[in-house]
């Protein structure tokens, strides 16, 4: 059995870094224990908890050498809460997949839950 360890995302608009650029693409590992507890030891305030969670499981973004905590607060809040859901589909479900039914037919089926944007 193949275990997805990594999911690959796009974000809705993209970190703006010093010199202006944009970086929308990267990926999230899963979440183990230890990234967790890291977290949690890192920081007393359980506000900043998720900031310090999310820079240690994304696993890269698209010209960017290192995911500190600093490009995690400097994210759009659509960004934020689009790393933050993803976080929570991809560590809670063996497989992320979502519920969805067709505007043509109207049926209803599930379907693999992809974080890539299709432009």
């Amino acid at each position: 059995m193949f275990l997805q360890t990594e999911y690959e995302f796009t974000l809705p608009k993209g970190y703006v870094d010093e010199e202006g650029n944009v970086h929308r693409r990267g990926a999230m590992k899963l979440a183990t224990a230890l990234d967790e507890i890291e977290a949690a030891k890192a920081m007393g305030n359980a506000d900043y908890l998720p900031v310090i969670l999310l820079s240690r499981v994304v696993s890269r973004l698209e010209g960017m050498d290192q995911i500190l905590p600093d490009v995690i607060t400097g994210l759009f809040t659509d960004d934020f809460a689009f790393l933050q859901n993803m976080y929570e589909t991809i560590n809670h479900a063996e497989e992320p997949v979502i519920q969805v039914q067709c505007p043509y037919c109207n049926r209803s089926f599930t379907d693999t839950l992809n974080f890539v944007l299709r432009e």
